[in-house]
């Protein structure tokens, strides 16, 4: 139990002077650790995993991606130097991500922007957003199906309904915005000016059912105003994603009654995202593991505090629907954006929710022999020509249902009927009673210097879009380039 035992190399970043240093991923003591060596700076040995178990586990999920024909950089430094995205990455943009203001009106110590404390204004004019939007699109072979609008606080543009009409004129199936509520809250008819102008959800800050939660976290009890933007966005029928930031001895206790939350308001919210508390560079090394949160903590929280109605096991890495899209290419015969995160990024569950009651997924639908299938037939199709798509197809048809287990099926969903409609006749209608009586709960752990792994940048599918053309990801920008690119297209900031 003792012994170290190395799992693999990769790089990461030296957490104060953010120089690219070689790095160990190694188990010890049931745990996943991160270990390298700063010539300046010393040795940072982190926590990586919690549970060596849950990542073993994650990695029957590890697949490769395609990555851009079009990338936009060279790979001259090496990753994770050269992001822009460059020839090394290896997924699609799947979520397209533009701060279209650095302003707030909050300051959050744990924020990753903010014009109040860099004294800078980073804010993009109308006409860069649409550049921005159309760089994502122009991505190759596959466009960015979706756009979120994030800050800052995006609420506080003026234009903010003008930018999500301009991102459906551009393209984007798929538009949402990252708020704290505020000014949901505050202004009725803006969900309702949002939701006529084609956004499809609001990503809503919602860190916990306390007021103190959010005194500690937000630096104000924010609690009405979340419970306010809430029924605003139900008046508009704007769907809602609460994205609760989960910090340990803060608010973890209250994961359970966040799933809870959602439960009882399932009519306007879809989701739940969770995401650990990512640490900023020059953190003390003591702070950063007492409140470190990583995937498999939150399972096991999950598990703890829904009295396991959803358990550890309920969870799936997000790459495990790669199988999906695999199948629809092969189909349509049209390149699909992918799933190819990496197998570490993070995890989900769909829940069905009955009476209150709470049935994840694979209670009753054998998740594993559902992607076996899939797989199976896309190899047929792709070998079988024109008349062996069919055939494959009507077999298919046939063994769909022994992925089923009738008797755990929650009442009312006819899940049989559903998985047939999408699989043979491609009818995506009946996924309409399925998304109505699901709650997707899932948790996105974003890096940080600490735990950096450019093995994990390479196939991130988030990404950010900013002024000079290139499309960076999520964690790079905020772990190494959100500064210099702040610096470099922003304002004195004026308070």
């Amino acid at each position: 139990m003792g012994e170290i035992m190395v799992i693999k190399k990769t790089k990461s970043l030296c957490p104060e002077c953010s120089k690219t240093l070689e790095a160990e991923v190694y188990e010890e003591h049931g745990k996943v650790m991160i270990k390298k060596e700063c010539p300046e700076h010393g040795i940072f040995d982190n926590v990586y995993w919690s549970s060596v178990d849950s990542y073993n586990k994650a990695e029957e999920c590890n697949y490769e991606g395609g990555g851009l024909d079009n990338p936009q950089t060279s790979n001259d430094k090496n990753c994770p130097m050269d992001c822009g995205v460059c020839p090394e990455h290896e997924s699609h943009t799947i979520l397209g991500l533009i701060d279209v203001t650095n302003r707030c009106n909050l300051k959050c110590p744990i924020c990753f922007a903010n014009a109040a404390v860099s004294k800078m204004l980073y804010e993009p004019s109308y006409e860069e957003i649409r550049k921005m939007l159309q760089n994502l699109r122009a991505n190759q072979p596959v466009s960015t199906p979706a756009i979120q609008y994030a800050g800052g606080e995006p609420t506080i543009r003026k234009d903010i309904v003008d930018l999500i009409k301009l991102a459906k004129e551009e393209g984007f199936s798929h538009t949402q915005i990252a708020t704290n509520g505020i000014r949901l809250a505050k202004r009725p008819e803006l969900a309702k000016q949002l939701k006529e102008a084609g956004l499809n959800t609001v990503y809503l800050q919602f860190d916990g059912l306390s007021p103190e939660i959010y005194e500690e976290i937000r630096g104000k009890d924010l609690l009405s105003f979340k419970r306010e933007a809430i029924e605003n966005c139900r008046k508009a029928e704007l769907g809602i994603v609460l994205v609760p930031t989960v910090v340990k001895g803060i608010n973890d206790h209250q994961i359970g009654d966040i799933i809870n939350f959602a439960v009882e308001n399932l009519d306007i919210i879809r989701g739940v995202n969770f995401q650990p508390v990512s640490f900023a560079g020059r953190t003390p090394a003591d702070q950063v593991e007492e409140q470190r949160i990583t995937i498999p903590d939150f399972q096991r929280l999950v598990d703890e505090q829904t009295e396991s109605k959803i358990k550890v096991d309920d969870f799936y890495p997000a790459s495990s629907v790669r199988s999906v899209s695999d199948f629809v290419e092969a189909i349509e015969k049209e390149p699909q954006v992918t799933f190819t995160c990496h197998q570490h990024c993070g995890t989900a569950t769909y829940v069905f929710v009955e009476n209150e009651d709470l049935i994840p997924i694979n209670r009753f639908v054998d998740v594993n022999k559902f992607f076996e299938l899939l797989d199976k037939s896309t190899i047929d199709i792709k070998d079988g020509g024109i008349t062996g798509k069919a055939r494959t197809l009507a077999r298919a048809t046939v063994s769909l249902p022994k992925t089923i287990d009738k008797s755990q099926s929650p009442k009312g969903v006819d899940i049989k009927h559903i998985l047939t409609s999408v699989f043979k006749d491609r009818s995506y209608s009946s996924l309409g009673d399925f998304h109505h009586k699901t709650l997707l709960i899932s948790c996105m752990h974003f890096m940080d210097p600490w735990n950096f792994d450019t093995d994990r940048i390479k196939r991130c599918v988030i990404h950010y879009a900013v002024p000079d053309g290139r499309i960076i990801p999520f964690c790079t920008m905020n772990s190494i380039y959100r500064e210099e690119i702040e610096k470099e297209f922003a304002v004195p900031f004026k308070n």
